[in-house]
C-alpha cells in the first residue's frame, strides 16, 4: 500500500485502508478477535503441548541458546461462524444438485473466504516481529504462520524451555514444558505445531528380495521364486501386472483410464536416487515419464536421510506410478528441523500450490503423541485440502490397534488402543493393510511361471483376484496356540493394519447418514 501511494498525505491512506477492510469484510472477511492489547504479561498457556518422549530419564540437558530453530508453524483458528459457513460449503460440494458441486477452492479463496481477519493476522506477526522471529510465509490458507529464530528466542518468548533428549543413542531436541501465548492472541492462536524433532514414524515394513547381478545395473527383480529360507514352496512377489489382474483394472488402463491427466503428490522428508525410479518403471514396461524434474524440493535438499525413510519413498514413488501408470507422479522433499517435520511442511506446500488431485503420505504418529496443536494441525490441512478438491490418503499404520507402541520392536502393546492423529480426521482418507487370504491354495491363485512381455503383464504370475483378509504378521492370526514358544521366530509382535475410533472426532456426519440410510434399506 505505501508504494502505491506513498505520495499521498496519511489521513487518506488510513482512510483507503479502513475502506478496503471493510470492503473485504463484506465480501466475507472475518470480524477481527484480537480487540485487546498485546500484553506479554497476561499470558496464557498452550496446554496438551509437551511430546510425550520428552521425558525425565531422557533428558539430556538444556540446549544452547544459539540453536537454529527454523520453520516453525503456529497455526491459527477460524471463527465458530466462519467454521460452520466452511462446513456447510464442503456439504454443497458433494451435493449434485448444489451449483456448488465440486467447485473447488484455490488456496487463496479459502483464506479469503475462511481465514482470520488481516487485523488478526498482523496482530499476530506483529508480536513474533518483536520477540525476534523471522517471518518466513503466511500461507494462502491464512492458518498457518511460518517462521524462525533460535532456541534462546523460544525461550523468551513463550516461556517453553528446549531441551536434550536421548533415545535409542539417537539425540532430538524438544520443549520440556507447554508454550504460553499473550492471552490477547488466544481468540485466534492455536499453537504451535510442534517444538521437537522427534520423527514421525514412516510405515515400511521390508519383505521380499532381489537380486543383484554381476556387471549388470540395479537390482533385478524377483517375481516368482523359491522360498529363500530353505523351506517348501514358492514366494509370489506382486508386479504390477498383478495388481491390475487381482483388481481387474487391465481393461481400464488399455482403454486410457490409467491416470491420464492427473497428477498424485508424495509427501517426503528425504531425497531419492531418480535412476531408482525409472529402474522401476523400466522393468516392468511402464512409461518413462519419471525424471528429476518431479522431485520438488520445498528448501534445502536434505539428501538421503535413512534407508527406511529412502525405502519408505521409493515404494510412494514407484507404486503409486504402477497403479496408475498415466498419471504424473510428483515427490515433494522438505527437510525436518529441530522444531518442524520435514513431511509437515512438503504437505502444506502441495496444498499451497494445489499441486495434484490425489496426495499420498505414508507416516503417522499416535493422536496422544502429537498433542493438541499437532491434532488440530491434521484437521486443519486436511479439511482445507478437501475444500480445494485434494483427496488426502494417509497410512493408517502399521501397528495394529496399539498406535502409541513401536511396531518396530513391541513384542505386546503397552499403551493401550490408539490410533494416527494424522489419518484419523473427517476429512482425509485412511488406508490400511490386507493380507491375500492364500496360504495352502497357491495353485489356485498363482502361476509358477512369469510373463516376460506386454507393457501391463511383464512379471506378472498372478490368475485373478484373491480373496483378502485383514494384515497381520503377528501370532494370533495364527491362533493362541500358536503364540507359546513354538511361534515362528518374530511372529511374537504388533504387527498389523491399523484402524479403530479416534479419541478426537466423532464419526461425521456423511458416515452417520451413510449408515442410517443403509440401516433403511435393510429394513
Amino acid at each position: 500500500m505505501s508504494t502505491l501511494w506513498g505520495s499521498v498525505r496519511k489521513p487518506f491512506l488510513f482512510l483507503s485502508i479502513l475502506f478496503l477492510l471493510s470492503a473485504n469484510r463484506a465480501l466475507g472477511q472475518a470480524t477481527p478477535r484480537v480487540v485487546d492489547p498485546v500484553d506479554n504479561t497476561n499470558r496464557v498457556t498452550l496446554s496438551g503441548n509437551v511430546p510425550t518422549l520428552a521425558r525425565a530419564e531422557f533428558d539430556r540437558g538444556a540446549v544452547d541458546n544459539g540453536l537454529p530453530m527454523t520453520r516453525m508453524l503456529l497455526l491459527l483458528k477460524r471463527g465458530e461462524d466462519q467454521e460452520a459457513a466452511l462446513q456447510a460449503y464442503m456439504e454443497q460440494q458433494q451435493d449434485k444438485s448444489s451449483a456448488n458441486y465440486h467447485v473447488w477452492l484455490t488456496a487463496q479463496q479459502f483464506g479469503a473466504q475462511y481465514g482470520p481477519a488481516d487485523e488478526d493476522i498482523q496482530a499476530v506477526t506483529q508480536w513474533l516481529g518483536t520477540q525476534g522471529f523471522r517471518i518466513e510465509k503466511v500461507y494462502s490458507g491464512r492458518t498457518v504462520i511460518e517462521f524462525s529464530g533460535n532456541a534462546g528466542q523460544v525461550q523468551a518468548a513463550f516461556g517453553a524451555a528446549i531441551r536434550n533428549y536421548q533415545m535409542n543413542g539417537k539425540m532430538y531436541v524438544a520443549n520440556a514444558n507447554d508454550p504460553q501465548i499473550p492471552a490477547a492472541l488466544a481468540p485466534v492462536v492455536v499453537g504451535i505445531v510442534s517444538l521437537n524433532n522427534f520423527p514421525r514414524q514412516s510405515h515400511v515394513r521390508l519383505a521380499g528380495l532381489a537380486r543383484k547381478i554381476a556387471g549388470k545395473p540395479g537390482l533385478q527383480p524377483l517375481y516368482t521364486f523359491p522360498n529363500p529360507s530353505g523351506g517348501t514352496g514358492n514366494f509370489y512377489g506382486l508386479a504390477p501386472g498383478d495388481f491390475a489382474t487381482i483388481y481387474n483394472s487391465k481393461s481400464l488402463i488399455a482403454s486410457g483410464n490409467n491416470g491420464a491427466g492427473q497428477t498424485i503428490a508424495i509427501v517426503g522428508e528425504t531425497n531419492i536416487n531418480v535412476a531408482d525410479v525409472q529402474a522401476f518403471r523400466q522393468m516392468f514396461g511402464l512409461p518413462a515419464t519419471f525424471s528429476s524434474s518431479n522431485v520438488i524440493l520445498n528448501g534445502e535438499d536434505p539428501g538421503i536421510t535413512s534407508t527406511d525413510e529412502e525405502t519408505e519413498a521409493d515404494l510412494d514413488v514407484q507404486w503409486s506410478g504402477a497403479v496408475a501408470p498415466g498419471a504424473t507422479v510428483d515427490f515433494v522433499i522438505s527437510q525436518s528441523t529441530p522444531a518442524s517435520q520435514g513431511i509437515d511442511l512438503s504437505a502444506l506446500y502441495i496444498i499451497e500450490y494445489n499441486l495434484a488431485g490425489v496426495m499420498s503420505e505414508s507416516y503417522g504418529a499416535c493422536e496422544a503423541g502429537l498433542g493438541t496443536a499437532g491434532n488440530a494441525f491434521y484437521n486443519s490441512l486436511w479439511e482445507q485440502a478437501a475444500a480445494q478438491g485434494i483427496t488426502a490418503i494417509l497410512s493408517a499404520g502399521d501397528g495394529g490397534s496399539a498406535a502409541c507402541d513401536d511396531f518396530n520392536t513391541a513384542t505386546e502393546a503397552q499403551n493401550g488402543l490408539a490410533v494416527s492423529g494424522m489419518a484419523s480426521t473427517p476429512f482425509n482418507v485412511a488406508l490400511g493393510g490386507t493380507d491375500f487370504d492364500q496360504v495352502n491354495s497357491w495353485s489356485t491363485y498363482w502361476s509358477t511361471i512369469n510373463a516376460t512381455t506386454g507393457a501391463d503383464v511383464i512379471g506378472t504370475s498372478a490368475l485373478g483376484y484373491i480373496p483378502e483378509i485383514p494384515w497381520s504378521e503377528n501370532c494370533a492370526q495364527i491362533g493362541l496356540a500358536g503364540c507359546g514358544t513354538s511361534a515362528p521366530q518374530g511372529s511374537l509382535n504388533i504387527v498389523a493394519g491399523s484402524g479403530g475410533a479416534s479419541t478426537f472426532y466423532g464419526k461425521p456426519n456423511w458416515q452417520l447418514a451413510a449408515i442410517s440410510h443403509s440401516l433403511a434399506e435393510e429394513e
